[in-house]
């Protein structure tokens, strides 16, 4: 079976589960000790549950492992193809260890580089381009609340060379890179210089976010559409790949030496 089906195989049985007991989302969140936001999504098919949150609806529905079975499943699949997830992971996170050696990370953007970069394949109707750019830009609250999560970007510095949207844009998005590298305490930028030569990260742009229980999750982006990955010995190996890649790269302090100088050549 497929991992979707799994996925609303468990959405199902806990639906069953709650009416058959005769309780509100509220009462059953109370119960698992996880918020009713939460468990609505779990029974919509919109979250993965985690192992520890089939457990629990285990013990409260006396269901002798049936949910941990059917979470065990879910969890097997080698891939999940998993976007609508991952912007829910990115808000929960305490940590995010980004690569990208093709663009600006999507939380750093500047609105005019989000347009430029959704306007250029051509893909996407005007309305649809602002409808992302204002999503993209929604997102990045997340860097300035409370608590924010610390994000480390390394990107490849021929990010910083071709030309988004021509050189206001580039200039502006660049100096944007310099103020929240200086004026943010948990936003570290790392530049990998071109005299790197060849070195790992080219083998594609992915993200690591590490959950408030101290667990690690992969976030690869595709052309359309991007995985949530959480088999332990990829993400082992793609924590290998990160330090590897952060081997090559300037330290904070020197990246935003490096793009203040860059900015200037943007004019």
């Amino acid at each position: 079976m497929e991992s979707s089906s799994m996925l609303e195989h468990f959405a199902e049985e806990l639906r069953l589960a709650r009416a058959t007991n005769g309780l509100s989302q509220a009462t059953l969140a109370e119960a698992l000790s996880y918020s009713g936001a939460l468990v609505a999504k779990v029974e919509t098919s919109e979250r993965r549950p985690s192992l520890d949150f089939a457990r629990r609806c285990d013990a409260v529905f006396a269901a002798d492992g049936r949910f941990e079975r059917i979470q065990r499943r879910i969890s097997r699949e080698a891939v999940v193809p998993w976007f609508r997830d991952w912007a829910g992971v990115e808000q929960e996170t305490t940590a995010l260890r980004w690569f990208e050696p093709l663009c600006v990370p999507g939380l750093l953007q500047t609105e005019g580089y989000a347009r430029a970069l959704l306007t250029g394949g051509g893909l996407f109707a005007p309305d649809e381009i602002e409808q992302q750019v204002a999503t993209r830009l929604d997102r990045q609250g997340l860097l300035t609340r409370d608590r924010p999560p610390l994000l480390t970007a390394v990107i490849d510095e021929h990010v910083l060379r071709r030309s988004v949207g021509g050189s206001e844009v580039m200039r502006e998005q660049i100096q944007h890179l310099v103020k929240l590298g200086s004026a943010l305490p948990r936003v570290r930028i790392q530049v990998v210089p071109s005299a790197a030569g060849a070195y790992v990260g080219l083998g594609g742009p992915f993200v690591i976010a590490t959950s408030r229980q101290g667990e690690d999750l992969v976030y690869l982006a595709g052309q359309r559409h991007g995985q949530v990955i959480d088999r332990a010995e990829y993400v082992r190996q793609m924590v290998e790949v990160w330090e590897s890649i952060r081997g090559e790269a300037l330290s904070h302090r020197q990246s935003l030496d490096l793009l203040a100088e860059v900015a200037e050549t943007w004019i």
